[in-house]
């Protein structure tokens, strides 16, 4: 009898990864539960196929009942089988003053049936079914007091909103989340940690696909890999996040003193980073396809030339995806960072599919060498610059040590300017809520409108063309079996007009992959920016309302007055870095969009030009009698 599961959360699949769409305890046929990388294969009730998370369901016996007696998963089952490794690994962490780690993995079991994981999912809902649910911007603003125990005012949980994410993230350390890069101890001394599936055979995503796939957000990956735009940080692999949140950079008694300091100075528009006097990009070229294992595992792997060294590289995606990982844990507190192009889990060896994925590497490092503390980041120049395999391993590691991690990133900031009074610093704040929440939903809308006349110029528009040209030609072929001798002048002005509006037809249809690809794609890119600003503000807003309770604090000597001056001045200084991500922001923004609608409208101009000059051609060959 074929095994049956239960749906436990709702999974939304994305157009072209032979997904499947289910929704919550409804029930499937599982068709093949060994597809690796946390996916099994299912069939629904109108007999639809497609890939469900392994985390998603659980297995039902004969009769209806769960497999396991407690209710588990497929996935909870392999966390308690792994648990006891993961604990005896999370042991050496509690004599370097990481008991918290043990404590946290041990009271996440008890978590595991209360709320659903992380989804291993590619990519998030499209646009036109987000809901308040999966929205990064619906928790953004909670309560003033949330993100705080109430009880002695210092609670355990993490800066903004991140008490969801650490479940989340603890989620995507237990069982291995097929995007993310786990460490040395998951990877092995050989670095051959790989995420790479094997399907050459499977058909291509069609262009139109990748576009709705672009229009929901990257990333899901796009918002920050599953399904959001929560920072996606193993917490319990970093040392810096082994600590309680906010309050670890805010009452810290001496923040450490760090070889990379970020200055922020005071320009024109207001505090803005230090820019670098020579600036750079990175070439992503020439990408070819490798195996290993005697040609059981393959792979793409790209050419990557710094323009300031002319110097090239190697890297597999799967590298791309650990600088990710790190920019994200080390910078993602202060500073949005984009998701990577959307992992395949099939067709990763056809050509369009490569020369996308290429195309949205180029985007993504252009972006990351535009930004001038990430791109003098020692890890990001590691990553450009090695010189061989042990270089590029010694870099990778000391990069995983790294302790200036999460909120202690603000730790290496320095502003040249005067302290911020805090009405100043929530004014701020609240500022650039709502412009980027504002400016969010502008480019949902752009990106609903851009999909739908994608799919009308690729569909229904060059299809009313071709009938308007098969019906001229009709037409002259009905004339022409007259036998009338005078009008074969004027059957063929008509086949020839007909033949233009097929023509027509074929530009119509071409037309969106020379410019609203562009204008889609500038979009898409800044949906990823958007979604990372939920957590900063949240973590700014976190820390505005523990200044604001300072005076309760002091009353109650949980802290001294010197701690409360310390407090004011640190968030004074989240504040600077806020305001100068955001200049920094909007100078990119305003040249990125300034670009991309300039060369939409010049290709749209073109683009007529050439169809009335069509139309003009047919046009001569009718007299005017």
């Amino acid at each position: 009898m074929a095994t049956k599961a239960r749906v436990m959360y709702n999974f939304d699949a994305e157009p072209g990864n032979n997904e499947l769409t289910v929704i919550e305890g409804e029930i499937i046929t599982i068709t093949n539960p060994d597809v690796g990388g946390g996916w099994l294969e299912g069939k629904n009730s109108k007999g639809e196929r497609g890939l469900v998370p392994t985390d998603y369901v659980e297995i039902l016996t004969n009769g209806g009942k769960d497999q396991f007696a407690c209710g588990n998963s497929v996935a909870d089952q392999a966390f308690l089988d792994s648990l006891s490794s993961t604990v005896q690994v999370n042991s050496s962490l509690a004599n370097s003053n990481n008991q918290g780690d043990i404590l946290a993995q041990i009271g996440y079991i008890e978590s595991l049936n209360q709320s659903p994981p992380s989804s291993s999912s590619p990519s998030p809902p499209s646009i036109n079914e987000v809901s308040s649910a999966n929205d990064p911007w619906s928790n953004w603003n909670t309560g003033k007091s949330g993100n705080w125990d109430s009880s002695d005012g210092w609670g355990t949980k993490s800066e903004g909103s991140s008490a969801q994410k650490n479940t989340s993230n603890n989620w995507d350390a237990a069982f291995g989340h097929p995007q993310a890069y786990h460490g040395p101890a998951a990877a092995g001394d050989d670095d051959d940690w790989d995420e790479d599936w094997d399907d050459p055979k499977s058909s291509p995503p069609t262009y139109f696909k990748d576009v709705e796939s672009t229009e929901a957000g990257g990333t899901p990956r796009g918002n920050a890999r599953a399904g959001g735009a929560s920072m996606k940080i193993p917490l319990n692999k970093f040392p810096g996040f082994a600590k309680p949140g906010m309050e670890q950079y805010l009452l810290a008694k001496q923040l450490a003193k760090p070889k990379e300091k970020i200055s922020i100075i005071v320009g024109d528009y207001g505090p803005m980073w230090v820019y670098p006097t020579s600036t750079f990009d990175c070439v992503v070229a020439d990408p070819r396809k490798g195996s290993k294992m005697y040609g059981l595992k393959s792979y793409i792997e790209y050419q990557l030339t710094a323009t300031n060294t002319n110097r090239s590289v190697n890297h597999r995606y799967k590298h791309f995806d650990w600088l990710y990982e790190r920019l994200l844990v080390k910078f993602g507190s202060a500073i949005p960072i984009p998701s990577l192009p959307d992992k395949q889990v099939t067709g990763r060896f056809e050509e369009e599919f490569i020369k996308m994925r290429m195309e949205r590497l180029q985007a993504w490092m252009t972006r990351m060498c535009r930004h001038p503390v990430i791109s003098e980041s020692e890890v990001f120049q590691q990553f450009l610059n090695f010189r061989d395999e042990k270089e590029w391993k010694t870099g990778k590691r000391k990069a995983e040590k790294d302790e200036i991690v999460g909120v202690m990133i603000f730790s290496t900031m320095e502003p040249e300017a005067p302290d911020l009074d805090l009405i100043e610093i929530e004014q701020k704040c609240e500022a650039v809520g709502k412009f980027t929440k504002a400016m969010d939903d502008g480019v949902k809308e752009l990106l609903t409108v851009g999909q739908e006349h994608w799919k009308r110029c690729t569909g229904p528009l060059p299809k009313e063309y071709q009938k308007i040209g098969k019906a001229l030609q009709c037409l002259a072929t009905v004339f022409s079996s007259s036998g009338y001798q005078g009008e074969t002048d004027l059957n063929d002005a008509i086949t020839e007009a007909g033949k233009t509006y097929e023509e027509i037809a074929n530009l119509v249809a071409e037309q969106p992959k020379k410019d609203l690809h562009f204008l889609m794609e500038c979009n898409h890119e800044y949906k990823g920016f958007l979604g990372c600003f939920p957590d900063i503000i949240g973590a700014h807003k976190a820390a505005i309302e523990k200044v604001k309770e300072s005076d309760k604090l002091v009353a109650t000597s949980k802290i001294t007055p010197q701690d409360k001056q310390n407090m004011a001045k640190r968030v004074g200084v989240m504040s600077y870095a806020l305001q100068a991500e955001m200049n920094h922001f909007h100078s990119n923004r305003i040249y990125d969009y300034n670009s991309v609608i300039r060369l939409y409208l010049e290709q749209q101009v073109q683009f007529y030009e050439t169809i009335a000059e069509k139309l003009r051609q047919a046009l001569s060959r009718f007299p005017v009698m």
